[in-house]
């Protein structure tokens, strides 16, 4: 996302400090190498390649993101990790909306898109995953940046949910980053509310750069709709300070 779309805030600095490792004793480490990590590759080359041949004839990406729904549920299921979703009644199919989550995890992706009962697009960096129906970003420059979005606004008008971490990548220490605001901005351009969902345990399940699941409960509680109607692109930045309050709130309740 280009730089002047970011969006600072000072409860989010702690995310800045160097990274720490976390420690893995050696018999997780052992369980993970002969158990976990395997099941993890045969599941993510399994669901890959049907979905490359889905592919070959699903142009609009419907097929294929079946096939991720699939996925997430049994990367689930490898890690042992069963997931309670909070306040699932806001989760409104027949609503276009921008949802837009805390990132602590590679294991977020599988969980949304085990989790959300409804067709959506993810913000891409990869331009090949267009493919696929999802939405790239072009983050080479300011303008470039706000051709992707609008693309991605474009998406919404046409009644497709379009799920962002807006953060930008995962969190190193389980402290939120601050957020881009790249999902507020495309929410009121396409005047559709924007949706916080708050994501609880993944950072513990498998934490950035560590190569070990542990499995627990997970949880993703979905926070109620922020309206747009009314609002310009900008309000983009203030629309944004607000989704991070929300699910920064929401995490450090349920998080301790």
């Amino acid at each position: 996302m280009p730089a002047e779309m970011q969006t600072p805030s000072a409860v989010a600095t702690a995310a800045s400090e160097p990274p720490v490792k976390p420690y893995v004793p050696w018999a997780r480490r052992w369980v993970n190498y002969l158990f976990f990590l395997p099941l993890v590759g045969l599941t993510v080359a399994f669901y890959g390649m049907v979905s490359l041949v889905c592919g070959l004839w699903d142009k609009n990406g419907r097929q294929q993101h079946a096939v991720a729904r699939a996925w997430g549920r049994a990367m689930l299921r490898v890690a042992l990790s069963p997931v309670t979703v909070e306040h699932a009644e806001r989760l409104r199919v027949d609503e276009t909306a921008v949802y837009a989550a805390n990132h602590l995890s590679y294991y977020d992706t599988p969980l949304v898109y085990a989790k959300l009962p409804f067709q959506f697009r993810i913000i891409a960096k990869a331009p090949y995953l267009q493919r696929s129906g999802q939405v790239p970003i072009d983050q080479t420059s300011v303008r470039s940046g706000v051709v992707s979005l609008a693309r991605a606004a474009r998406t919404l008008e046409a009644g497709m949910p379009i799920m962002i971490f807006p953060e930008g990548g995962r969190a190193f220490n389980g402290e939120m980053q601050p957020m881009m605001a790249g999902a507020a901005w495309m929410a009121i351009k396409a005047q559709v509310p924007l949706v916080p969902l708050t994501l609880v345990g993944t950072y513990e399940l498998l934490p950035i750069h560590v190569y070990a699941l542990k499995p627990r409960p997970l949880k993703m509680i979905v926070g109620e709709a922020i309206p747009t109607t009314g609002l310009t692109t900008r309000d983009a930045e203030a629309l944004t300070e607000r989704l991070f309050a929300v699910i920064h709130a929401t995490y450090v309740t349920e998080h301790g």
